[in-house]
């Protein structure tokens, strides 16, 4: 059942968290232990939940001696090599005492643009769940060149989301909830809800913000979050430190209302990835 508010999420059947790489990587590694705790605990109760993590380049820099994110397509390519690895190690380890295995599925945006090989991701990922295994999602950082890129895992987490049909998106972030404008400055508000079609023109969530480990931001949360409430998919955007709290239903967070008549999804037809999406698509206009 899709969840139609932020309370229905204690009781889903099936659903999508992100988490991006300022969370889980260098100082903030540590906060994987509390994140899987708290999928533990939804999956304890019966809800399929598939991991969209970020984090395999900054994961990986350390183990390059590299200080800063690379800019150059093979670096980056070298140190997803690296991290995808260490963070999967990271994620089976703290989800041993659970009893839970993860299995790693790794995307491109022309795997979700090509239907025999959207139909492949569709398939394994939901044996994984059959088998109550917990699918770990991200780009194939490795192979994935700027062309084909889904851009940033949040959208990957709303396609992912679209793709499965699952009853929620948890896009979890640095902050408590999104604003009409950036936090720090004066006049900003948190935004509870966002209701299906509400034009959200007159806020400023600003640009994709890329920083020393990885991209995303307000905007990237905001444009996500409407293609997967578009699709039919509720979703709330709030902290990484209150994923215990998000999955248990609590009022938190910035909940997006799901579109009530969402289209049917076609059985052949690509998803509209990064490099097929219109202007229009975005709020940066």
């Amino acid at each position: 059942m899709t969840a139609r508010t932020r309370a229905d999420l204690a009781g889903a059947r099936r659903v999508v968290v992100k988490v991006g790489s300022s969370s889980i990587s260098g100082e903030n590694a540590a906060k994987i232990d509390p994140i899987v705790e708290a999928l533990a605990a939804a999956h304890a109760r019966g809800t399929e939940v598939v991991l969209v993590s970020s984090g395999a380049i900054a994961t990986g820099m350390p183990f390059l001696a590299l200080d800063a994110r690379p800019s150059d397509l093979a670096t980056q390519q070298a140190a997803a090599a690296v991290g995808q690895n260490v963070l999967i190690y990271r994620y089976q380890a703290a989800l041993r005492p659970f009893e839970i295995v993860a299995g790693q599925v790794l995307l491109t945006a022309g795997d979700l643009e090509n239907p025999t090989h959207r139909s492949n991701a569709r398939r394994a990922m939901e044996r994984l769940l059959g088998l109550r295994i917990l699918p770990i999602v991200n780009e194939n950082d490795t192979v994935a060149t700027h062309e084909i890129r889904f851009g940033d895992n949040d959208r990957l987490a709303a396609l992912v989301a679209e793709l499965i049909g699952a009853d929620a998106l948890v896009l979890l972030s640095d902050i408590v909830s999104l604003y009409t404008r950036p936090p720090d400055e004066p006049g900003a508000e948190p935004i509870a809800r966002v209701v299906y079609g509400d034009d959200l023109s007159g806020f400023q969530f600003g640009s994709v913000v890329v920083n020393s480990v990885g991209t995303g931001g307000a905007a990237t949360k905001v444009s996500a979050a409407r293609v997967a409430a578009a699709a039919g998919v509720g979703v709330l955007v709030t902290s990484a430190d209150l994923v215990a709290e998000a999955l248990r239903g609590d009022d938190i967070g910035t909940w997006f209302d799901p579109n009530p008549a969402p289209a049917a999804p076609a059985a052949t037809g690509p998803i509209r990835t990064s490099s097929t999406l219109s202007p229009l698509d975005t709020l940066e206009r």
